[in-house]
């Protein structure tokens, strides 16, 4: 169970400076398409992993090089074989929080809480900051209940309010520990929540690997507290698989973007030009900005690891075409209309049909080209989404 999340991921992207700029049709050459069913396939549920790969890097990673055409099935632990000296890898360093708390009413009915962060600040208030949750269910809980949750904790709801972002309305609240009122919401969370993984993800209440999914439903280089779903293909490296890349003259740099549980929405109308895209966080250090200006100077590749630091830097192009160092909201959406031009390449996960990533992929290598490919990777029995295995697009 998920709090008020749908069955389906679809995603968000990201805009913050407009970067919306006009664009010819298939600015890449591609044939477009601007309809939602042309982006749909059918995926066996067996394909759709549950558990991760052990180790990291041992997930399989299909390869396709965009000019040749030509394509390879190989692991994760390949990529100092498919990366050159001079490379840069883009990392987003977001830290999932164990968000997802369960607990009952005051009548006894359970209840499913999926923290988002702290409410906006209003300068004028005295008392501590309500953070924002879903809650599932979220009609029958009324202001002022007060709702027992795991480890001894209190929730006490405030207001519930519609966030068009979100996939279900939101309550403001105050999450307490009756035994310790000082205790900050994220101790708390990090004491008593379990990771808020996406609904084809299946675990009971009382699963013993969440434990495990503390551990793997997050990068090993995530620093930065705010994400409610992981950058899954950052999932795949190793602390050794990042030393022997940098050993082999592939530098990598970090982006921040905090995946939100709007990236849950699913688009529902058929044509996506007219879908509205939510909102997530994001940070673009100038450090980085410099880490792809000296990369390009050598004549290197800007590869992305994952759709959201190519949301990230395709956020931050100016009006004068060049990469700047912000910080704010995004809701780029990135398609065949609208295809990167900053990264070179990608390596990601699969992503669900219909979905706003599956567009952002095809914004590299067309749609035609993006459903052959998921087509062989279903036939080759690759592993689909959060837990599943990779793809890598080189130019």
């Amino acid at each position: 169970q998920d709090a008020g999340l749908p069955e389906t991921q679809p995603t968000s992207q990201p805009t913050s400076q407009p970067i919306t700029m006009a664009r010819s049709p298939s600015p890449n050459g591609y044939p477009t398409s601007v309809r939602l069913s042309d982006y749909d396939f059918t995926l066996p549920s067996e394909a759709i992993a549950q558990v991760p790969a052990e180790p990291r890097d041992a997930a399989r990673l299909f390869v396709h090089e965009r000019g040749s055409g030509k394509r390879r099935h190989l692991r994760v632990r390949d990529l100092p074989q498919l990366l050159q000296p001079g490379d840069l890898l883009v990392v987003n360093d977001t830290r999932v929080r164990p968000a997802r708390l369960h607990g009952r009413r005051p009548s006894g009915a359970r209840v499913e809480l999926l923290f988002l962060g702290p409410a906006p600040v209003d300068a004028s208030r005295t008392e501590s900051v309500p953070w924002r949750a879903l809650v599932r269910p979220a009609k029958k809980p009324v202001p002022g209940e007060v709702l027992d949750v795991d480890s001894g904790l209190q929730a006490e709801l405030i207001e519930r309010e519609w966030e068009g972002d979100q996939p279900g309305p939101v309550w403001s609240l105050h999450l307490r520990d009756p035994a310790d009122l000082k205790a900050r919401v994220e101790d708390l969370l990090e004491r008593a929540g379990t990771m808020p993984l996406p609904p084809y993800i299946e675990r009971g209440l009382d699963d013993s690997r969440d434990g495990a999914d503390r551990e793997r439903y997050q990068t090993v280089y995530a620093a930065k507290p705010g994400a409610v779903a992981a950058p899954t293909a950052g999932l795949h490296f190793t602390p050794d698989l990042l030393a022997a890349l940098e050993h082999q003259g592939v530098r990598h740099a970090t982006v921040t973007l905090h995946v939100g549980a709007g990236t849950f929405r699913p688009v529902q109308v058929e044509d996506p030009r007219q879908h509205e895209m939510h909102a997530e966080v994001y940070d673009l250090s100038a450090a980085t900005v410099q880490a792809v200006r000296d990369t390009r100077a050598r004549g290197g590749r800007v590869i992305a690891v994952g759709t959201t630091s190519a949301r990230v830097l395709e956020s931050c192009v100016g009006e004068d075409g060049e990469l700047h160092a912000g910080c704010g909201e995004t809701r780029i959406f990135l398609h065949p209309e609208n295809p990167p031009r900053v990264i070179d390449g990608l390596m990601t996960n699969f992503h669900l049909p219909k979905s706003t990533l599956l567009m952002l992929v095809a914004g590299l290598v067309g749609r035609e080209t993006i459903l052959d490919l998921y087509a062989e990777a279903i036939a080759e029995s690759y592993r689909f989404y959060s837990y599943g295995d990779a793809m890598l697009l080189l130019p």
